[in-house]
């Protein structure tokens, strides 16, 4: 007797429910290789001073007064943020006057608002 073979898909695979995040290494490599300034953030000194700042921020948001436990991709996962943007460079990039201790959540909604505005307002996406 003849055995029958599968039958083809009536769908297609179903769409991601990650929506971008399955893009994000691309994404990131792309990003990487338009400016300099981003191969900053994988080298051994950006971490001994990010570290520093978590360490001196007592792992707390300074914008919110929570205690950063989380690991990343969490929300309350601790981010270092630039609190005046480095725009490339360096004298900014390394201060450490100029690094906060962020969640995640802030750093995503609130922080990039404000410099989307501030980028508008300059004039650089209009």
């Amino acid at each position: 007797m003849a055995r029958l073979k599968g039958l083809p898909p009536l769908i297609g695979a179903p769409r991601s429910k990650i929506g971008w995040a399955a893009d994000e290494p691309v994404r990131s490599d792309a990003r990487s290789s338009g400016a300099a300034w981003r191969a900053w953030y994988k080298t051994a000194r950006w971490r001994a001073l990010r570290q520093q700042v978590l360490i001196r921020d007592a792992y707390t948001c300074q914008r919110t007064g929570q205690v950063l436990g989380g690991r990343y991709p969490a929300p309350d996962s601790p981010t270092v943020n630039h609190k005046r943007p480095h725009r490339g460079s360096a004298e900014l990039f390394w201060d450490i006057n100029n690094l906060e201790t962020v969640s995640k959540a802030v750093h995503d909604s609130e922080i990039q608002r404000e410099e989307q505005a501030s980028l508008h307002h300059r004039g650089v996406w209009d």
